[in-house]
């Protein structure tokens, strides 16, 4: 077949005969693919956050899983090392390398998988100076595909400096919480007036000028930013001067490194504001947990959490809010092989590579040019958050999907595989995915 159209989009305009006469070929015989693939996964399994590194892992492994309807690769493999894994009758071959969570690393080590390996692709990266450098170092002098994850930073697919034809994000960013979270505030609370305020970094940056965006845009009114050094422990002056600018409810872009301090303040000095944001992983939720128990004593309960305004906030993925066959069988699955329930970024790993092996199986081919014909533009069929709950967006090639807003609760007794003393409700409002993403004409890249 000459015409350069993948297979997906010759079926979307052949019609039912044509898509039947495809069908018959050898490119069309999803069943039959068969072939090695090999796929660099770029981790952090030492540094200061390997606990990102095993959930982009463990995420992974359980979306081949999905794909082939058995249990995923288990715990002893969530390391640097080489595995195997069957998906049908593709061979999948997985060089899984430690980034240490140092961006020079992640760039030695995906050169290495490029050149040395010659993968077919490579996944991963938690830190975003470290995604940014697999993309400008690595990707723009191979034509291997990439997909980020669980690095987050909007920018990265945002903007032309780092947005590539090859290059992918199945995992939600920092944009999509902000968003979410000011489509909650501006349209289902009565606050009028925020103040905002994130870590003097990439992510406590885009956290501030997305929220800044959609409040504006919804008609609520900031009157205060303030960007902090990561670690800020003096918080009193700070919201002071956010109460007596008038405002009634606020957003903190933080780390577990900041978020303590800033917690124990707000909840210690009787301010008469709300506090929004987003949810973190367990790693956070543990310690900001463990703060919260000890600042409120005897009140640390459901209803004293929704007295103090502690939320609510948004989540990009918790095993808890989404109710379907697919998450229930990733669920049932990664609790039996890792001892937890999927966390903040497993749900995206795991849609990464449930799109890999769609992409190959609906292109006909094992190889990078098939994977990032496959990836691009497409909706993911088998996700956490549902069938068909992801679509690549063409003109950034990052993946969009619905965002939840749940409030802060206590983790109940009988919940042993959730190691924090708090975690997200059930959903109490579900923001669709067309409100949550960046728009074409608010960035400069544009692959379409």
């Amino acid at each position: 077949m000459g015409s350069n159209l993948t297979r997906r989009q010759l079926l979307g305009t052949m019609g039912t005969t044509g898509a039947l006469a495809l069908a018959g070929c050898a490119v069309g015989d999803d069943e039959g693919l068969s072939g090695a693939l090999s796929i660099g996964v770029l981790q952090d399994f030492s540094g200061p956050l390997p606990q990102y590194g095993a959930q982009g892992t463990a995420g992974f492994y359980n979306g081949l899983a999905q794909k082939a309807g058995t249990d995923p690769l288990g715990e002893e493999s969530v390391d640097a090392g080489e595995y195997s894994y069957s998906v049908g009758d593709i061979d999948v071959e997985l060089l899984v390398r430690d980034t240490q969570f140092n961006p020079q690393e992640a760039q030695s080590l995906a050169e290495d998988l490029t050149t040395e390996s010659e993968v077919d692709l490579l996944f991963g990266v938690g830190n975003s100076g470290g995604a940014q450098r697999v993309i400008t170092q690595v990707v723009d002098r191979s034509d291997v595909p990439y997909i980020m994850g669980p690095a987050a930073s909007a920018g990265l697919t945002a903007n032309e400096e780092t947005c590539r034809e090859q290059v992918f994000r199945a995992n939600e960013n920092t944009a999509m919480d902000a968003r979410s979270g000011g489509v909650y505030i501006a349209d289902s609370t009565d606050v009028e007036r925020m103040a905002l305020f994130g870590a003097d970094d990439t992510f406590g940056q885009s956290v501030i000028n997305n929220y800044r965006t959609v409040l504006e845009n919804r008609g609520v009114e900031i009157v205060l930013e303030r960007s902090v050094a990561s670690g800020q422990q003096e918080w009193q002056g700070l919201l002071e001067t956010a109460e007596n600018a008038g405002a009634q409810g606020m957003v903190g872009g933080f780390t577990a490194s900041t978020l303590p301090f800033f917690a124990t303040e707000f909840l210690t000095g009787d301010y008469d504001m709300q506090l929004f944001g987003g949810f973190a992983s367990r790693v956070t939720l543990s310690i900001v947990g463990d703060t919260l128990r000890d600042v409120l004593g005897d009140n640390f309960t459901n209803e004293g959490l929704a007295n103090a305004d502690f939320g609510p906030f948004t989540t990009r993925y918790h095993w808890n809010q989404y109710d379907n066959e697919i998450n229930d069988a990733f669920i049932d699955r990664h609790t039996s092989a890792y001892g937890v329930v999927p966390d903040l970024f497993t749900g995206g790993a795991f849609t990464a590579a449930s799109a890999t092996i769609q992409a190959v199986q609906e292109e006909g081919e094992i190889s990078r040019d098939a994977i990032v014909s496959g990836l691009r533009g497409m909706t993911v069929e088998e996700t956490p958050k549902g069938e068909n709950a992801y679509t690549f967006q063409e003109y950034n090639n990052q993946a969009r999907s619905p965002m939840t807003v749940a409030n802060v609760e206590v983790t109940p007794d009988d919940q042993e595989n959730w190691p924090a003393a708090i975690q997200p409700s059930e959903p109490i409002e579900t923001v669709p995915a067309d409100d949550v993403t960046i728009p074409a004409s608010e960035m400069s890249c544009d692959l379409s």
